[in-house]
């Protein structure tokens, strides 16, 4: 972790006074900003831009220029490590990630190779290294991976889904299995964000996308156990750095969240008075504006209203309930970060 000065951002995850609550958005570097459009037309394609440390790092930077957010998260993909543990992934237009070759048998299991794995993701260290040099020292720096059952949810279905059929299925007739693809997930991607935070992010984030796929016996069986398992590796060896879970359409199991992190992202479905009540007392808190509300300023101020009258007594990091949409004005970015900041002053 960084030598920080006058970190609103982390002085907040650790539960130190701050002057406002801070503020950051999921895919804050992405296609509503000008400059990144710019950039990735430069890069390419998706998968390049990822892998050029230098475009990389300059995408990163760009909404903390741009809208002043109080923390940079690290442009990459939560796909990147199924990529570099041996699978062939493709952006295709209209289609989203797509895996050639997925994982349903043992033998699929099998051509997963965790030898040279982190060597291969080097590029995302070296991005990590370059915006810490280029980061305003006020600024936190986030890094982050997928969820070990998210990721497993695009490498059995091989692209994204909407019921995820396949996925589950294998997971009912086959738990056994399901465990052994899960724990290579876990394993890689323990070693994925130990080097993230030893090339110098100042916390990490942990996106469970699909979490609301499961039923609750089976979210906290073949999900939450495997973040739980994350999180106690990195407490052992960086006790000092935050941890950020974010579990998306679980409302209904809040009451049952437990583990060793330090915030807990609230999606926009989750009404936050209830996420302050069950959680409050035991994470910090970070969300939940819907993003389609920044289509609209009027709805904006609305919601950031409400959000902060629900959290007025508790520990809050401001962020959407998920990403950012690519058509959102950026002068209504901009204006919610503007507002959140204005109306938590203190």
């Amino acid at each position: 972790m960084s030598e920080l000065k006058n970190d609103r951002y982390l002085k907040a995850l650790l539960r130190e006074p701050v002057d406002m609550t801070p503020v950051w958005m999921m895919r804050q570097a992405g296609r509503y900003l000008p400059q990144y459009r710019a950039t990735r037309a430069k890069a390419g394609d998706f998968i390049s831009l990822c892998k050029n440390p230098a475009l990389a790092s300059e995408v990163t930077l760009q909404p903390v220029s741009e809208l002043d957010v109080d923390a940079a998260i690290l442009f990459s993909d939560i796909l990147v490590v199924p990529m570099e543990l041996g699978l062939t992934l493709k952006f295709v237009a209209g289609e989203g990630p797509v895996f050639e070759n997925p994982v349903r048998k043992a033998d699929d299991l099998a051509r997963l190779n965790l030898r040279g794995f982190d060597d291969r993701l080097q590029y995302v260290y070296d991005a990590i290294a370059l915006t810490r040099q280029n980061l305003p020292s006020q600024k936190a720096l986030i890094g982050f991976c997928g969820a070990p059952w998210t990721i497993a949810t695009y490498i059995i279905e091989g692209a994204g889904s909407k019921n995820y059929a396949i996925c589950k299925r294998l997971l009912y007739e086959n738990p056994a299995l399901m465990h052994e693809i899960l724990a290579l997930i876990t394993q890689a991607s323990k070693s994925y964000l130990e080097r993230q935070i030893r090339a110098g992010v100042d916390a990490v984030q942990i996106f469970d996308s699909w979490a609301g796929a499961l039923e609750e016996s089976a979210y906290f069986e073949f999900s939450w156990a495997y973040i739980r398992e994350i999180c106690d590796f990195l407490k052992a060896k960086f006790p000092q750095v935050p941890i950020i879970v974010f579990p998306k359409g679980i409302s209904g199991f809040l009451e049952k969240i437990d583990g060793n992190f330090d915030v807990f992202g609230v999606d926009w479905a989750t009404p936050m008075r209830d996420a302050v009540k069950i959680l409050g007392d035991k994470y910090v808190l970070q969300g939940n504006l819907e993003p389609c509300r920044l289509y609209s300023q009027s709805a904006i101020k609305s919601g950031v209203e409400e959000i902060l009258k629900a959290t007025h007594n508790a520990h809050h990091i401001f962020n959407l309930g998920h990403g950012i949409l690519p058509d959102v004005p950026v002068e209504n970015a901009k204006y919610f970060v503007d507002l959140a900041h204005l109306l938590s002053k203190k």
